[in-house]
């Protein structure tokens, strides 16, 4: 093992007194400009790490953090919760943790069965991307020996840890786009209740409507998949049903509903942006769903994955924290599927 660094070893080098090596390495005075750079620079190459630096790497402890994802986000396409996922595992790496991912089958979710990570002992903690049902929620709730955070969603029947994207604020700024674009007949594209993400937009397109002077209309509120499959677009045999009258824009509650919409309204022989305007939330959708560049609200993955992470890591090693939902704010991003419309 090679001999550990003293500052009795840098100060003979350079013949000078370890009461000067310390406080040139602590930044205090007394010490020439000159003569604080040699010292510096010679403990860096000699590789001498401070007694607290020392103290603070046998203290630091690895962590295995396992990731549960249900199969029913990887069906046909790359997934925005693949994409999640890669954030984490990159984020733990830099903290010296190691990831272990479980694709959760609706099968094993439907006969609550628990992870193969959690009853295998594999891992110190786990977070769980995208919305599981309630009654497997509950099951971790109750039998999960390890702590967790809910990421991209959050358990409105237990309280637990999660980090969610400002999906409220998010989907009433892109509302109010379309108003201050001069539309006013807006609907909005998303199966409410479905996961707590759509209902928590719809919301804020509902804020943005009544500060307009607008009402909901239900018949503009449209279906985007399957209540309980979660099927979306044709090749998942899910159709939208479009409004007899319809409005001049609407407001999606996600790149890739907006996108099949899209391609759907051309079918149809409407034209996007001329006809009718769109926006869609997360800035990402599926290589090949459509051709037109949507304008959207980009969640910010990265640092949802860096406060996931952080919050588990304080929990393992029972750090104080403050505990709860933890928001994390996106941004508007234009592009080209709106047009405005003059009054």
């Amino acid at each position: 093992m090679a001999k550990s660094v003293k500052l009795a070893d840098i100060a003979a080098i350079l013949n000078v007194s370890t009461v000067t090596v310390s406080k040139a390495l602590a930044g205090q005075k007394g010490v020439s400009e000159e003569m604080r750079e040699k010292i510096k620079k010679l403990a860096q190459e000699m590789g001498y790490k401070s007694p607290t630096a020392v103290k603070m790497m046998k203290n630091k402890k690895s962590f295995n953090i396992g990731v549960l994802i249900s199969d029913r986000y990887f069906d046909q396409h790359d997934s925005f919760y693949w994409q999640m996922y890669q954030e984490v595992a990159t984020r733990a790496v830099s903290k010296d943790c190691f990831t272990m991912l479980e694709i959760l089958s609706q099968e094993n979710e439907k006969n609550l069965e628990m992870p193969k990570l959690l009853q295998e002992d594999k891992v110190d903690g786990l977070i769980i991307i995208g919305l599981l049902k309630e009654t497997y929620l509950t099951l971790l709730e109750q039998y999960c020996k390890v702590p967790f955070v809910c990421l991209d969603f959050y358990d409105k029947q237990n309280e637990c840890d999660a980090v969610v994207t400002d999906n409220f604020y998010g989907m009433y700024k892109l509302t109010n786009y379309l108003f201050d674009m001069g539309h006013t007949q807006i609907g909005y594209v998303g199966t409410l209740l479905y996961t707590n993400s759509i209902t928590d937009r719809y919301f804020g397109y509902c804020k943005a409507l009544l500060e307009h002077g607008q009402r909901v209309r239900e018949d503009w509120v449209i279906d985007d998949r399957d209540m309980e499959t979660g099927n979306q677009g044709k090749l998942q045999d899910f159709e939208f049903r479009l409004p007899a009258e319809m409005p001049t824009a609407f407001a999606c509650n996600c790149d890739l509903s907006a996108g099949l919409l899209i391609e759907e309204l051309k079918r149809r022989g409407y034209r996007v942006p001329e006809d009718i305007s769109i926006v869609g939330f997360d800035n990402y959708i599926y290589p090949g769903v459509c051709d037109l560049p949507i304008t959207t609200y980009e969640v910010d993955i990265r640092e949802m994955a860096k406060k996931a992470i952080s919050h588990l890591i304080k929990q393992m090693s029972g750090e104080q924290y403050k505990q709860g939902i933890t928001i994390v704010e996106g941004h508007m991003v234009i592009k080209e599927s709106v047009k405005k419309v003059m009054a």
